[in-house]
């Protein structure tokens, strides 16, 4: 399934196939997306203009299936989109938006992570599928 089946976008073919061997073998991925973990919003900002908090900063990919939400680890340099290892998985059920704005605020395994645009239209059709309404 390409994720388009129930009204939602298809999630970009490199996330789902660099997050695939982390997955159980028989996993469809719904949805996927990149997310940034920073103490605050300020240190995207800092790290933009002076590259001084890059260290703060952690890229994640997120795979969403049937079954549960994994959250990924991933490199600084792949922008998150090369995961490295399976940081852990939540309940399916979990409610991810609603998405708005340039950078959506979501927390991942207890900590606060950011979202871009980009990947609202994922981030809705996970919670769609998941049950939620706008």
């Amino acid at each position: 399934m390409d994720g388009t089946e129930h009204g939602g976008a298809a999630p970009r073919k490199d996330l789902v196939e660099h997050a695939a061997p982390f997955l159980p073998a028989d996993a469809q991925i719904r949805q996927a997306f990149i997310a940034q973990a920073a103490p605050n919003f300020a240190f995207f900002l800092i790290t933009y203009l002076t590259g001084l908090t890059i260290f703060w900063i952690h890229y994640r990919c997120v795979a969403i299936t049937d079954d549960a939400i994994y959250v990924l680890d991933s490199s600084k340099t792949s922008g998150g989109a090369r995961p490295q290892r399976l940081l852990g998985t939540m309940p399916r059920r979990t409610r991810l938006g609603p998405a708005s704005g340039r950078w959506t605020q979501m927390m991942l395994l207890g900590q606060r992570h950011w979202v871009h645009k980009r990947f609202s239209d994922q981030i809705a059709a996970a919670d769609r599928e998941a049950g939620f309404t706008s």
